[in-house]
Parts: C-alpha cells; sequence; structure tokens
C-alpha cells in the first residue's frame, strides 16, 4: 500500500519528532476520522447506567458521526448473554436526516421506537426500519376503477433499509462501538497488559452516576492523548498536583502501554507534598506556602479497590491513588485518589475537539463518599483547578502549530528517542515514550 502523501512528509522514520503539520493538516485530519475513528478501532460511547430502563437513550459520537446508546428489550432467554445495548447511527435510512432530537437537556430521553420527522419512517430501538407510510402506495379512483398511486419498488426489503448499526461491546458498564467489521474482538483490542487496570477499577461494581462537565478546547484531538499519557507536565504545570503531593516526578510510579503502543495506563502514588529540591527546585508552580481555605477538598480516604494484585510482579500487591487510562482513539479513564471520572475526546476538525467528561462513583458508596467524589472532581473538568490549566496548553499548543505552516517539530525525546513498543513497563515518570509509542501505532494505522 502507497503511503498518503501528508505521511511521506514525515522523512524521520522515528516518533521523536512529531511533524506540526500532524496537527494542523485538514486533509490528513479527514483520513484520521476514516482510518481510526470509523475504521477498525473501538470508540467509547458511554456508560450502561446511563441508560438504565428500556427505551433510555443517549446521543453519543464516534468521530464526527452523532449515534444513539439504546436499552433494547431482551428476551427472558436472552438476558443472561445480551446486555441489550445497541448503538446506531442518528441519520435517517431514507433521506439522511438526524432525526433524534432529544427533550431539553439535548442528550437523553426515552422512546418505543425512533420516528424520524421528514418523512415518519419509524424504526425499533434495535436500528431495525419497522414501517414507512404509503410502502404500498395510495389506494385512489381511476378512469378504469380502483387503482393504487405510488409505493416502494416491488422488491423494497425492510430488513435491507434499517440505520447503521455499530458493532458493541460492554466491558463492566463501560460502553464502545465501530463501524468496522474488521476491528478485532474487543477484549483483545484493550490487551492483557491494560486490562487489568480496566478489571480493578469497574469489574463487579455497578456504577453510580454523578454529572457532566463539557467543553471545547481549540487543539487537536491527539492533544489530549498526548497530554494524558505525558506525566513529564503534571509536576511542572500544575500548581496543586506539585505542590499538594498529588503528582509528582519523586513518586513511586509506573508506565504501562499495549503490545502496540496504542494505549497506555500511568500508575502513581500520592505522596506528602512538601518542598523535595530535586522536584521544586526551580518549578515555579510550586507553591510552599498554599493552604487551603477548606481542607475537605483534600480529604482523600484510602478504598480497598485501590490495592490489587500486581500485574507486572505476580505474588505482590500494588496500591495505587492514581491510574490514569487512555484508550485510543477516544478514551481517558481517570482515578486521581477518590475522583472517577470518563472522558470522552470527540474530534470537531483538525484543530478542534469536545471533551466530556463523565464523573462517577459505585452504587453501594456512602452518602459521604459521594460528596467526597463530587468535592474532588472540582480538580478536573473544565474549571477544575487542574484541568483548566490543560485546556488552555494545548491551545497555546495549536497556535504554536498554526504559526509555524508547513514546518517545524515537537520534540519527544525524554528519556530517549526509541518508542519502546513491546517493552516491559517503566518504572518511573521522568519519560516520553508513551508519546512516541502512540505515534508508532498512528502511523502504521494511517497506512505508512
Amino acid at each position: 500500500m502507497n503511503a498518503p502523501q501528508a505521511l511521506v512528509r514525515w522523512h524521520d522514520r522515528g516518533t521523536s519528532r512529531i511533524p506540526f503539520w500532524a496537527y494542523t493538516d485538514p486533509d490528513l485530519y479527514q483520513r484520521e476520522l476514516e482510518r481510526l475513528f470509523y475504521g477498525p478501532h473501538w470508540s467509547y460511547v458511554g456508560l450502561a447506567i446511563e441508560i438504565p430502563n428500556t427505551g433510555d437513550y443517549k446521543l453519543s459520537w464516534v468521530g464526527e458521526r452523532q449515534v444513539i446508546m439504546v436499552r433494547d428489550r431482551v428476551a427472558p432467554k436472552d438476558r443472561g448473554i445480551d446486555p441489550g445495548i445497541r448503538v446506531v447511527e442518528n441519520r435517517c435510512a431514507h433521506r439522511g436526516v438526524r432525526f433524534c432530537q432529544p427533550p431539553m437537556d439535548g442528550q437523553t430521553g426515552n422512546a418505543r421506537s425512533f420516528v424520524c420527522p421528514y418523512h415518519q419512517w419509524t424504526y425499533k430501538l434495535n436500528g431495525d426500519l419497522a414501517g414507512l407510510p404509503f410502502k404500498d402506495g395510495v389506494k385512489a379512483e381511476g378512469p378504469d376503477g380502483e387503482c393504487v398511486n405510488g409505493g416502494m419498488p416491488a422488491d423494497f426489503d425492510l430488513s435491507k433499509n434499517g440505520l447503521t448499526k455499530l458493532r458493541v461491546a460492554v466491558l463492566h458498564g463501560l460502553v464502545f462501538a465501530t463501524f468496522s467489521m474488521d476491528a478485532e474482538p474487543f477484549e483483545q483490542y484493550i490487551g492483557p497488559n491494560v486490562m487489568p487496570w480496566l478489571d480493578r477499577i469497574f469489574k463487579g461494581r455497578e456504577l453510580k452516576l454523578l454529572g457532566y462537565n463539557r467543553q471545547r478546547i481549540p487543539g487537536n484531538w491527539k492533544l489530549m492523548m498526548e497530554n494524558i499519557k505525558d506525566p513529564y507536565h503534571p509536576g511542572l504545570l500544575h500548581t496543586w498536583f506539585v505542590t499538594f503531593g498529588l503528582w509528582r516526578a519523586d513518586q513511586k510510579s509506573r508506565m504501562v502501554m499495549d503490545e502496540h503502543g496504542r494505549h497506555a495506563v500511568m500508575i502513581s502514588r500520592r505522596s506528602d507534598g512538601g518542598a523535595n529540591k530535586s522536584v521544586t527546585e526551580g518549578v515555579t508552580s510550586f507553591k510552599a506556602d498554599m493552604a487551603l481555605h477548606d481542607t475537605r477538598l483534600l480529604d482523600v480516604v484510602p478504598e480497598a479497590w485501590w490495592t490489587v494484585d500486581d500485574p507486572s510482579n505476580p505474588g505482590t500487591t500494588i496500591t495505587p491513588t492514581v491510574t490514569m487510562i487512555t484508550l485510543f482513539p477516544s478514551l481517558i479513564i481517570q482515578q486521581q485518589v477518590n475522583s472517577l471520572s470518563t472522558r470522552h475526546i470527540v474530534p470537531r476538525g483538525a484543530g478542534e475537539f469536545d471533551f466530556v467528561w463523565t464523573h462517577f462513583g459505585f452504587a453501594d458508596d456512602t452518602e459521604e463518599m459521594t460528596q467526597r467524589r463530587l468535592r474532588q472532581a472540582n480538580l478536573f473538568g473544565p474549571a477544575g483547578f487542574v484541568s483548566a490549566d490543560d485546556g488552555e496548553v494545548i491551545e497555546f499548543s495549536q497556535d504554536g502549530f498554526k504559526q509555524w505552516g508547513e514546518g517545524g517539530s515537537t520534540l519527544v525525546e525524554l528519556d530517549g528517542r526509541g518508542d519502546d513498543v513491546g517493552q516491559p513497563p517503566t518504572e518511573h515518570m521522568v519519560t516520553e515514550t508513551l508519546i512516541r509509542s502512540m505515534y508508532a501505532y498512528w502511523r502504521k494505522a494511517m497506512g505508512e
């Protein structure tokens, strides 16, 4: 296969220098949509708890295509094997109308079926076409007696004219979908290196929905994936992290990737903060005299599920206070002490993306723990004491790329120049290897 013209410009075979045009080229962005979001990859669409009852639906996105995640009816005999969650494209098979327009909040609703307002084609919850007006024509009186006007062709088949149905995978209440029949089975897609960290948070637990944040960030969608694969910046950019010990370069930590380099987990253990000169000297974001007016914001309570058997060291346990999981191309799952959330990346062009935060807890949480999770969630989201920094610096990055034009590249060489795909985890956070590994996969997936 010949490489796309844009990738021919990437003369360096490595990934330690990423060309600026990888973030700004609109033609390249369109190929990303086709090969990554609409190609053989699994994209996050939501949490099963967002649609608890039959007929409940939520609008979501796979790339720039709006989809509907809906709770379908399931026969009693299938309830043990069928989660009942379907994902269909929000586009009428007749004239292409985006037919689902939910009520006031604009995201969720409940329906017995889906009806397109334009010509009233009606679909079952699973996307099958149930019926349409005038399919068999309209009876009328003609010069020779009764006749039938119009109607669909005799070979028109309801079963072949339904909505676009996506393949669906549900793991521990996380819902993923793909347009591709060629995407590998979901658990294989995640891989054995990353799966234990998903199990740690979700397996065997009923989730409780706590709320949402949404923002639009003027930067390329890959920059947010990079940001969460980048342990270099948190102890430098974020005053909260370095001052209060939530994330610092001197903490015990680990960087894990899947066998392809596309997914990753950043794992760390909170310290007490303080002024360790090796990580704070000359760091302008460190504020030794900063104090909280309300100490409940950092009222951290260890939870039993934090401690698990260490996947990298059988026979031992590990107790992270932070895990940041990136599932390529569209999902980040955050555990930052007691705060839990998914973060959904929705691209809106080469230089813009929507970022949707879904904060959650567990059904058996006490009210005190729920309030603790909500308080700690104030560190994150669009105006979060930590995450506001990320949105702003991504905008600054995109501005720098745009002003340069065709030339220029980022430098991603902390801890070496190799992508380290397939190598054992890195047992520290002074590294940019997860970014390099993601671009090693990106280049293959884009067809070079």
